[in-house]
């Protein structure tokens, strides 16, 4: 069959229209050959030209009889035409077209259409900040109620009065304190080397490489010691505490505790803020023993220092004020990323994504409230000459 043959039988009949007046108040649009993709289609413009001459129609009808083929195109077609003679005014009327073509046209326009998706106009800065500052403000809000309820449950728990297991507690400890001792110890131990190595750029240009010894030991136990500590315990542990919640929060777990009588405070809150109360001195204690072996290794392995001198030097300016204020420092710690884990969780949106952005939000508010505690701590301990 030659292309031209071809060409005829895809095509078929041409497309094409009439339209007549039956009676003055009917437009009758008669639609021959085939309304195909492949076809050459007349446009919309050009019917609503012809039934509108004259005095306008109060009614436009269909009269298919002599079409051949039809696809989606004429689905369209038909559409468009209607569309515009309801603007005009116009009842249309399908009595006329085939029944397959009636009932998608009737399914089309049973499903609305989507609503517009440009972007919202830009709010004036004054009314952005606004908004901004009462989001802010029942943040805050909730955050402060939070804490005041997890202090009466901390109450409850000390006069024998929580809701809670303690078989929780202990999984939950073993899980904040053994389960975190390898990343613990690979961190800080990374930590007392780059401090020791950095040290001993600037001390070797005196010839006072002995004092790395000073640096790592007041720097880990003062500061870096408690800080890495409660940094690594916030991305693993306080996003856990906020995925554990917020799954729960999903499943409506939390709604069936308090159904039965259980305050979510008592049961899941508690034993989480006091596991890392527990333990967070201990990974403290733990931070601050590998950093000093981490210079240890520096300022014997680089800088030619006896080992003895290098302990000899640590001991004799490792002070204990500065070894309980890391201490101290890592407990605050651990009751911010406990409350942080465990209101960004009960606060969790009832869906998937919601887990991840909350377990994200922890992390996130843990490390901020950590690094503003510990500027005010360097403040009060400067004023206070600690």
């Amino acid at each position: 069959m030659s292309a031209e043959a071809q060409q005829q039988q895809r095509d078929g009949g041409a497309a094409a229209f009439e339209v007549g007046r039956p009676d003055p108040g009917t437009a009758l649009v008669r639609l021959q050959g085939d309304w195909t993709v492949h076809a050459r289609l007349p446009g919309v413009a050009e019917v609503t030209a012809a039934f509108a001459e004259g005095a306008p129609p109060a009614r436009l009808a269909f009269d298919t009889s002599a079409l051949g083929q039809w696809d989606s195109t004429l689905l369209a077609f038909l559409r468009s035409v209607g569309e515009e003679a309801v603007s005009r005014r116009i009842e249309v009327d399908d009595a006329g077209l085939p029944d397959g073509a009636r009932r998608l046209l009737r399914l089309a326009a049973a499903v609305p259409e989507r609503g517009d998706r440009s972007l919202p106009a830009r709010k004036p800065w004054l009314a952005r900040l606004g908004d901004a500052s009462l989001a802010f403000g029942g943040a805050a809000g909730e955050a402060i109620g939070f804490i005041g309820e997890a202090a009466l449950g901390l109450g409850r728990l000390l006069t024998g009065r929580a809701q809670l297991r303690s078989a929780d507690l202990w999984l939950l400890v073993q899980q904040a304190g053994a389960q975190a001792l390898p990343i613990v110890a690979l961190i800080s131990l990374l930590v007392g080397l780059i401090l020791a190595f950095v040290g001993s750029v600037q001390l070797r240009l005196f010839g006072a490489q002995i004092y790395v010894a000073n640096l790592v030991a007041i720097g880990m136990t003062r500061e870096m010691g408690a800080m890495m500590a409660a940094i690594i315990m916030a991305g693993r542990t306080g996003a856990a505490y906020a995925a554990q919640l917020g799954t729960m929060q999903v499943n409506e777990e939390i709604d069936a505790l308090k159904t039965i009588g259980v305050d979510p405070t008592d049961f899941l809150v508690m034993p989480r803020m006091v596991a890392l109360i527990l333990m967070m001195p201990l990974l403290c204690v733990y931070a601050d023993a590998l950093g000093i072996l981490g210079g240890f290794i520096v300022g014997v392995g680089m800088l030619g220092i006896t080992p003895e001198q290098y302990w000899n030097q640590t001991l004799a300016w490792l002070r204990v004020n500065d070894f309980l204020l890391g201490v101290g420092k890592s407990v605050v710690f651990g009751v911010i990323i406990a409350v942080a884990g465990c209101l960004r969780g009960i606060q969790c949106g009832r869906s998937a994504a919601a887990v991840g952005e909350a377990a994200t939000s922890a992390v996130v508010t843990a490390i901020v409230w950590i690094i503003v505690a510990d500027g005010i701590c360097a403040v009060l301990t400067n004023v206070l000459g600690i």
